[in-house]
């Protein structure tokens, strides 16, 4: 089963092959910003949900995840530990 990998910085590290970027700026990217309540933004979760909502309100999108995401891993910056749309990605690619 494909899974969420966690984007990294540290010297040496490399994406393994066959990993596809989901991060912003990229094409599949969280268009929902997660920061401070007073500035408009979000909590991770209330983020990961408006992402899950907005994408199944967009059938065109979902027909792109499923072709272009499936079987592969998917990297994040979000800690893996807590929620993130890579997980949302995974799941509607993989139905």
């Amino acid at each position: 089963m494909p899974k969420r990998i966690q984007l990294r910085r540290t010297q040496g590290w490399r994406k393994p092959e066959g990993t596809i970027v989901v991060a912003r700026p990229s094409r599949w990217g969280n268009p929902f910003r997660i920061g401070p309540a007073g500035e408009g933004g979000l909590t991770r979760e209330q983020a990961v949900r408006a992402f899950a909502q907005w994408l199944r309100a967009h059938p065109d999108h979902v027909r792109a995840v499923r072709a272009e995401l499936a079987g592969h891993d998917l990297a994040c910056w979000c800690p893996l530990d807590a929620p993130c749309h890579a997980d949302v990605l995974l799941q509607v690619a993989n139905e």
